[in-house]
């Protein structure tokens, strides 16, 4: 019974898309994020390397509006390389590629910030149920359905010691009218606050508080303790 109330308000839907993105994709890529970053700025010295940077910021649109190609996002964001490939065999695929891009993204005066950034893909799928007659998805459905993935995914992450400081989740609200560089200006938000964390460790001081992004708190969903995930154990079961 309480499996058919759960399908009926398909509250696993947000569940189940966190946890296959941090199981199948995140988990496997993650941890070499740095290595990859590292690599780069070594064949790079001329960029400005902050390390604090170096992880892979996942864009979590709430509207689950999603651009394949960033520029078109935003056009202060642009194509820099690939980074460093990883090469693995999953699931019968012989020498699947993982892979993530590097941006430059361009502020307010004119200077460059250099990330990797990719959207967090399961929320196509969010959007295209909402779309789809057969899976009965209203627009209501969606937004609760992404603010329970942010969470998720979120509780998911922070309790993995093997991704510890190797992503930064960026939720956020697309703005009523149109903003033509609302997107680039929430990325650089973010990297600013790495960039001070950074200079805080070397100062041995704290870090300003953010004070503009989303976080758990303000999604404003209410989720009862035993529909959150359960933290990750480490004695193998």
């Amino acid at each position: 019974e309480m499996s058919e109330m759960s399908e009926r308000s398909k509250q696993n839907v947000a569940h189940g898309l966190a946890w296959s993105f941090y199981v199948g994709y995140l988990k496997i890529v993650l941890p070499r994020v740095k290595k990859s970053m590292e690599e780069f700025s070594r064949a790079n010295p001329n960029l400005p390397a902050c390390r604090k940077t170096w992880k892979l910021h996942i864009l979590v649109p709430l509207s689950c509006d999603i651009y394949d190609e960033l520029e078109k996002a935003d056009s202060n964001i642009q194509y820099v390389t690939e980074l460093t490939e990883t090469t693995l065999a999953r699931a019968g695929i012989k020498k699947r590629v993982y892979k993530h891009s590097l941006y430059a993204i361009t502020d307010e005066e004119n200077q460059l910030w250099h990330c990797a950034v990719e959207y967090a893909t399961p929320l196509q799928t969010l959007y295209a149920m909402s779309r789809d007659e057969c899976a009965a998805f209203s627009r209501e459905q969606r937004l609760e359905q992404a603010k329970l993935f942010y969470r998720t995914l979120e509780e998911i992450l922070k309790g993995s010691k093997e991704c510890a400081d190797t992503y930064r989740l960026i939720a956020y609200e697309e703005p009523e009218e149109a903003e033509t560089h609302f997107l680039s200006r929430e990325i650089v938000w973010h990297l600013r606050q790495e960039h001070h964390e950074e200079i805080a460790v070397l100062e041995g001081s704290h870090p300003p508080s953010p004070s503009t992004t989303l976080d758990s708190a303000e999604l404003n969903l209410q989720i009862s303790v035993s529909d959150l995930p359960q933290p990750l154990r480490t004695d193998g079961f």
